[in-house]
């Protein structure tokens, strides 16, 4: 995810204070205390000696508290979504849905506790082991710090913090200098739940806090999302113990001559443009077959220039403001590179502080960053394929693979297309950008390093303990 807007941010405060601002208008929402890096260490400690109390929690109670929080945040949806519309500048009903989603993580993460408990293991299955029998529980790793990104401040905050509690574990928690409130808001409804103060512990700071946290030995695992440069550092730099990255994406979408056309366009301008296209998982490259591109083209651009921008608090609206006015010169810059090397520009690309207005491109040049990198921008390209073969190759021309999407209605080539696709996760006859909180969710490739989804995230942040009884 780029990193541009974090730089802006920062150059904002004149203390060591952190400025939070409505992403539409700019106006201050919040100043709050940053973390030095000795009230990190101090943090760290406290954290990790609280871990034994949470290892002993019931789980009962682990999971009451949990369904307690998702109570709470369903009750209280309406003032959350209009945080998130005014500190990440996702529209209304965008954020409405990311409150919702947030409800089921927790949900989920409830439920976890009282099932994945471990398994019994049939040591008699090998000669030699008849008088022996036992199971494996599964045990919590201690300490886990959760680094989280800025476009999606409150569910990808639930999918670190939900199945870490599930797990019996503490948290230190670094949630994005840009949406630190939406994070905070969530920890405070956690211990209005009943979690212990010092299960979850809140830090905010620049990149030597985030540094003293990844390195320390008291931390035994690493759960990330954000940035390609960050998740390297955090690589080079964490020591021995368990990582979990998730770094971004350039999805692909392939459209096959067969398919539903106008449900392909739907999904597709939904795909590429929710959350102002700030969305790891959003449509970046169409990819159609030949004989239905026009087609195909002449619709996606019309639904893309009807799409309605601006204030996100507006019912209406269904682009808001990208994270910074940064961010979007950034990605307005990439569009103009891509027309100056050759390609079209169809419709959007319109520049106004924050708010790109949605952009479709067409004919651009592999060579341009545009085609290579995650844009994480309200822009999207649209390419003509002839074979099937082509079109694998077309989709797999990328480092980043989390999710591609497959629209046909030969069941047969979808299946056989998705498998060829090299990617954490295909959706058929949908677009890149479904996602249920409830499935394994990560990629291939480069940058991709274990899963999350709230049972899979469970998993990661718990460990087998075996016990084996002799007679």
């Amino acid at each position: 995810m780029p990193e541009t807007a974090i730089a802006e941010a920062k150059s904002e405060a004149t203390t060591n204070d952190l400025v939070v601002r409505n992403k539409f208008d700019g106006t201050v929402l919040a100043t709050l205390p940053q973390c030095s890096e000795a009230d990190v260490r101090v943090e760290l400690i406290r954290a990790a000696a609280s871990a034994p109390a949470a290892a002993a929690l019931p789980r009962h109670e682990r999971g009451r508290i949990l369904d307690t929080a998702a109570d709470l945040l369903q009750q209280r949806s309406q003032k959350v979504a209009e945080l998130i519309v005014a500190e990440a500048g996702k529209t209304i009903k965008q954020a409405r849905k990311e409150v919702s989603r947030a409800v089921n993580t927790l949900k989920l993460s409830a439920a976890e506790t009282r099932r994945n408990v471990g398994e019994v293991v049939p040591f008699d299955s090998f000669a030699g082991s008849e008088n022996r029998q036992g199971w494996f529980t599964r045990e919590p790793l201690g300490l886990i710090a959760a680094i989280t990104p800025y476009n999606d401040a409150l569910n990808l905050v639930a999918h670190k913090l939900g199945p870490a509690i599930a797990g019996g574990n503490t948290v230190i928690l670094k949630p994005s200098q840009l949406t630190p409130l939406t994070a905070i808001l969530l920890v405070d409804l956690l211990r209005e739940a009943g979690l212990p103060s010092d299960f979850v512990t809140v830090v905010l700071g620049d990149r030597t806090v985030a540094q003293t946290i990844i390195s320390s030995k008291l931390v035994r695992m690493v759960s990330f999302t954000g940035g390609f440069a960050t998740g390297r550092a955090i690589a080079a730099n964490a020591g021995i113990k368990r990582l979990s990255m998730e770094l971004g994406g350039n999805a692909p979408v392939i459209v096959f001559d067969d398919a539903d056309i106008p449900a392909a366009v739907e999904a597709s301008v939904s795909g590429s443009f929710w959350a102002a296209g700030q969305n790891c998982i959003g449509a970046q490259r169409i990819l159609v077959q030949r004989s239905v591109f026009d087609t195909f083209l002449d619709a996606f651009v019309a639904q893309t220039a009807a799409l309605k921008t601006g204030d996100p608090s507006n019912e209406h609206t269904d682009v808001g403001p990208m994270i910074s006015s940064a961010s979007a010169a950034e990605a307005k810059r990439k569009i103009e590179e891509a027309v100056a090397a050759g390609a079209r520009l169809l419709t959007g690309g319109t520049l106004n502080g924050p708010v790109l207005t949605p952009a479709v491109l067409t004919g651009v040049p592999r060579s341009c960053e545009a085609w290579s990198e995650e844009l994480f921008a309200p822009v999207v390209l649209v390419e003509p394929f002839d074979t099937a073969e082509e079109a694998i190759a077309l989709a797999n021309d990328s480092e980043y693979a989390l999710q591609a999407g497959v629209f046909t209605k030969d069941l047969g080539r979808a299946l056989a297309t998705a498998k060829a696709i090299d990617a954490g996760g295909v959706m058929i006859n949908d677009s890149s950008d479904y996602r249920h909180d409830a499935m394994p969710f990560g990629g291939s490739k480069y940058g991709s390093m274990g899963r999350e989804g709230v049972h899979f995230a469970y998993e990661e942040m718990t460990q087998p303990k075996v016990i084996a009884i002799t007679s």
